[in-house]
């Protein structure tokens, strides 16, 4: 049962485990031209595992922002990680709760995707092995971009750049199919954060932590009233 069950999240866990690959890789060589030292841009993709708050630092570095407006802006942004787990809690219930934190850490916006598309195979050999494939392809991505990115050839390079963007265009376009909301409030969020930027009444950093809770804001009122409805 237990080889069954690695053998489907093997299966499962595959498309995630190629597209991290070179967006991980996209990270690190940016990381490098950042500036940023090999221990720091490891650290980040082993310890804090977040692709979008990741190159999100890197542009903040750039800019010279705080530290703290960094770690709130990455705190912010990665709040929904902690909705996926608790919609995921109750599937967990009968797992081994020595390994739930392991299991916490280990969810993605792809992860999640993948392991609530197979609630019917959830138990800890199955989301153990999503997670830790997972999570083995973006660090060792990260890893091979700082080291060996520079040698690539310009046009892969560039292309690397744009995974992170090809990612969110993947999550977000099936949610628009179904539902005109979401479009709506991607609309919403696209033209805050502008008004934000060109306004330059706000520091860089600022104005996507503060982008990030009025869009959030105004989702939750769109969609509460939609439900109410």
């Amino acid at each position: 049962m237990t080889k069954d069950r690695i053998k489907e999240g093997i299966i499962a866990v595959l498309p995630i485990v190629i597209g991290y690959f070179p967006i991980a890789m996209a990270f690190g060589l940016l990381s490098k031209n950042t500036d940023v030292t090999f221990r720091d841009t490891s650290l980040l993709s082993v310890m804090v595992y977040a692709g979008a708050s990741q190159f999100m630092a890197l542009d903040f570095i750039r800019a010279g922002v705080s530290v703290g407006s960094i770690i709130l802006a990455t705190f912010l942004l990665n709040l929904r990680h902690m909705m996926m787990s608790a919609s995921l809690a109750v599937e967990f219930q009968d797992m081994n709760k020595k390994f739930l934190p392991i299991v916490a850490f280990g969810i993605t916006d792809e992860t999640f995707s993948v392991i609530s598309f197979n609630k019917d195979k959830i138990d800890l050999p199955f989301v153990l092995t999503i997670n830790i494939l997972a999570y083995s392809s973006w660090a060792l991505g990260t890893i091979a971009g700082y080291l060996v990115g520079e040698i690539l050839p310009a046009s892969l390079q560039s292309s690397l750049s744009i995974g992170l963007y090809a990612m969110f265009a993947a999550l977000l376009f099936p949610e628009i199919k179904k539902s005109k909301n979401i479009l709506f409030l991607s609309i919403i969020s696209a033209v805050v954060y502008v008004i934000l930027f060109y306004s330059k009444i706000f520091t860089s950093g600022w104005d996507i932590i503060l982008g990030i809770i009025i869009s959030s804001s105004i989702g939750v009122v769109i969609f509460r009233k939609n439900e109410e409805e």
